[in-house]
C-alpha cells in the first residue's frame, strides 16, 4: 500500500490546494516523506518527498526561484507545495513551464494553511501505512524463520521470496558460483544459434551500476543485466560485514528499479537476506565440522594411530568413508601458492586466510575428480602438503594414478591459474598398517622426485628403488666414511675454485666416457675438459678408466646427493 499524491490532495487540510502542473501524474507519484524546505536545497530532499515551501529565500528574483524549483525537481521529490500570500503572490509562468517540461507536480496553497498541520496529517497517513506494512513484514519474517527451524533447503527460501516479491530469484556464493533458484526462474537467454535459456555455473558479482539515489534504502542494491535479463542484487553478509553470497531478483527490463523496490519488497528482501545468512552460517558450521572430522580421521590413518581395523572402520562409516576397498596414498605439494596468492591478496586479510579457503576448494576439486572416475577419495592437508587416499584396483601393488592426477591438475589450473604441483604416489598395502606404509612411501617418492626431477613432477614409489638403496647406504656409518673420503676433496675444490668437478664427472659418466659429447654438453673446450678430468683423478686418487673406480666415484656422488636431500627435506 502506498500514499499517492492524489491521496495527499484528498486530505481535508488540502481542500483549498490548487494543482498548477502535472495533474495527470497524481496517481503515479507517491509520497514517502514530507518536509518544509527553503533555500538552499543541496542534498536535503529525498526521492518521493513532499516539499512545503514559502520560497522565502528567493525574494522577487525569478532566476533564483527557478533554480530552487529545478533543484527540487532534480532531487526527485514527489511534489513542491508553495504557500502564496507573503513572499510570493503568484507562481510565475516561467516556473510553471519549467515544471511542465520536467513532468513535475507543482501545487499552490493559501498562506493560511499551516505547514505543521499538513505534516501532522501526512505523517498520520504514512505511519498508518508503515504500521500495516510492519505487521505484514513481521508475519513474513516469521515465515522465513519457520523455514530455518524446519531445516529446509535454499530453493524453498527462494520460492518464498518469489511468492512475496512476485519475481524469480536465484542465489550465488561470494565468487558468483550458482547455488540455487526459485521455481519460476528459467535461466538466461543464450546468445547462440540454438537460442533457448541456460543456467550459468557462475554470474558476475562486480558491477559499477548501482541504484544511486538520495534514498538510503536503495544503497545496498545494485542493478545490471545478465544474459539479457535485468537483475537486482543484494549482498548476503557475514557477521564480519563481508559478503558470503548474493541474492539476485530477475525483474522485467521495462520496470524502473525504484518502482520495483517498494517498502514492502525491501522489507521482504531484508528478511530474506537475514534468513539466507543464517542458513549459510549453519551450513558452513556443519561443513567445517565435518571437514575437520574427516581431516583428523585421514591424518590418524596416515600416522597409524588406530589400534584396530574395527575401530577405524566404525569411524569411517560415520564420516561416509569405505575402508573395505583398497587405497593408495598420494602426497601433493602446491609449490608456488604464495606467488599465486599475490594475485588475490587484495581480497583477503592474509595468506593464511586465503590458504584456508583455497584448501576447501582444492578438496572439492579432488573429490570431484575421484567421483568422475568412480573412485573413492579421502584427503586431508598437513601444512601445505595434500594427503590423498585414492581407491585402487588392488590388482597390483604399484599403480600409476595418472588419469586421476590429470583430472585434478586440469581442475586446479582453472581454480588457481599458474599453480605448480609436485606429486608422490605410494603403493598398495593390505590391512590397517597399509595406510601408514602407503603414506610413508608417497612421502619418500615426493621427496626423491623433487630432488631428482625438480618441482612440478610426478614420482611413483616403485620408480625410486635405486634412490632408496642409496638412501639406505647413506645411513650406514661405514659407507659414510667411504663416501666422504672419496668425494671430500672434490667438494672442497669446487667450493674454493667454483669449477664444478662433481657435475663434470656426472656428465662424463652419463656419456660413457665420450670426451667429445661431454665437452659439447658442458660447452667446454676439449682441453679444458681433459684438465678437469685429470684434476678429478689427482684429487680422488681414482682412475676414470678403471670400471671399479668409476663405480665407486659414481656411487659416492649419488649417495652423497641423496643424503643432502634427506637433510634438506627433514
Amino acid at each position: 500500500m502506498k500514499l499517492s499524491v492524489k491521496d495527499f490532495l484528498e486530505l481535508d487540510i488540502m481542500k483549498d490546494a490548487r494543482v498548477r502542473t502535472g495533474e495527470n501524474l497524481l496517481e503515479d507519484r507517491y509520497v514517502q516523506w514530507i518536509s518544509a524546505m527553503e533555500m538552499p536545497v543541496e542534498n536535503f530532499v529525498r526521492k518521493n518527498e513532499v516539499v512545503l515551501s514559502t520560497t522565502i529565500g528567493c525574494g522577487q528574483d525569478l532566476e533564483t526561484l527557478k533554480q530552487f524549483v529545478k533543484d527540487i525537481i532534480e532531487s526527485q521529490a514527489s511534489t513542491l507545495v508553495i504557500a502564496l500570500g507573503r513572499h510570493i503572490f503568484d507562481i510565475p509562468i516561467e516556473v510553471i513551464e519549467l515544471a511542465e517540461k520536467n513532468d513535475f507536480i507543482l501545487i499552490e496553497i493559501p498562506w493560511e494553511v499551516r505547514f505543521a498541520n499538513i505534516v501532522e496529517e501526512v505523517m498520520a497517513q504514512l505511519n498508518g501505512i508503515h504500521r500495516e506494512e510492519r505487521l505484514k513484514s513481521e508475519k513474513i519474517q516469521q515465515e522465513f524463520l519457520n523455514l530455518i527451524l524446519q531445516d529446509t533447503d535454499i530453493p524453498a527460501i527462494l520460492n518464498l521470496i518469489q511468492k512475496h516479491t512476485g519475481y524469480p530469484t536465484f542465489l550465488t556464493d561470494e565468487s558468483g558460483v550458482f547455488q540455487g533458484k526459485s521455481d519460476k526462474f528459467r535461466g538466461f537467454s543464450e546468445k547462440s544459434e540454438r537460442g533457448g535459456t541456460y543456467l550459468p555455473k557462475s554470474v558476475p558479482v562486480e558491477s559499477e551500476d548501482s541504484l544511486v539515489t538520495h534514498d538510503p534504502m536503495f544503497q545496498k542494491f545494485k542493478a545490471f543485466e545478465i544474459g539479457g535479463k535485468s537483475v537486482l542484487r543484494l549482498p548476503i553478509l557475514k557477521a564480519s560485514g563481508n559478503p558470503q553470497g548474493y541474492l539476485f531478483i530477475a525483474v522485467p527490463s521495462d520496470m524502473p528499479m525504484d518502482s520495483f523496490l517498494t517498502q514492502f519488497r525491501v522489507n521482504v528482501l531484508d528478511h530474506a537476506a537475514t534468513t539466507i545468512a543464517l542458513w549459510l552460517a549453519r551450513k558452513n558450521a556443519v561443513e567445517e565440522t565435518k571437514m575437520r572430522l574427516r581431516s583428523d580421521f585421514v591424518q590418524e590413518l596416515a600416522k597409524g594411530e588406530f589400534h584396530s581395523f574395527d575401530q577405524a572402520d566404525s569411524r569411517a562409516k560415520l564420516l561416509g568413508y569405505n575402508l573395505k576397498v583398497p587405497y593408495i596414498c598420494i602426497v601433493g605439494l602446491p609449490e608456488n601458492l604464495k606467488a599465486v596468492f599475490e594475485k588475490y591478496k587484495q581480497d583477503y586479510h592474509s595468506y593464511e586466510h586465503w590458504f584456508k579457503s583455497m584448501i576447501r576448494y582444492i578438496e572439492e576439486e579432488i573429490i570431484y575428480a575421484g567421483r568422475s572416475l568412480d573412485r573413492n577419495v579421502m584427503m586431508t592437508d598437513q601444512g601445505e602438503h595434500l594427503i590423498i587416499y585414492l581407491q585402487s584396483t588392488g590388482e597390483q601393488i604399484s599403480e600409476d594414478p595418472a588419469d586421476f592426477l590429470d583430472l585434478v591438475e586440469r581442475r586446479l589450473r582453472n581454480l588457481l591459474p599458474g599453480v605448480i604441483n609436485s606429486w608422490g604416489s605410494g603403493d598398495y598395502h593390505e590391512g590397517l598398517e597399509g595406510f601408514k606404509d602407503s603414506y610413508q612411501h608417497a612421502q619418500v617418492a615426493l621427496k626423491i622426485g623433487r630432488t631428482k626431477k625438480g618441482i612440478g613432477q610426478r614420482t611413483l614409489y616403485e620408480d625410486t628403488r635405486v634412490d632408496r638403496v642409496l638412501l639406505s647406504l647413506s645411513e650406514n656409518p661405514n659407507m659414510q666414511d667411504v663416501i666422504m673420503s672419496t668425494i671430500d676433496p672434490l667438494i672442497h675444490y669446487d667450493e674454493q675454485r667454483n669449477m664444478d668437478l662433481i657435475g663434470t664427472f656426472q656428465t662424463y659418466n652419463q656419456f660413457n666416457g665420450n670426451v667429445s659429447k661431454t665437452s659439447r654438453a658442458l660447452n667446454l673446450h676439449r682441453q679444458s675438459l681433459l684438465y678437469r678430468l685429470r684434476k678429478i683423478e689427482s684429487l680422488t686418487g681414482l682412475s676414470l678408466i678403471d670400471p671399479d673406480d668409476l663405480f665407486l666415484l659414481d656411487l659416492s656422488i649419488k649417495t652423497w646427493k641423496i643424503s643432502l636431500s634427506k637433510v634438506s627435506g627433514s
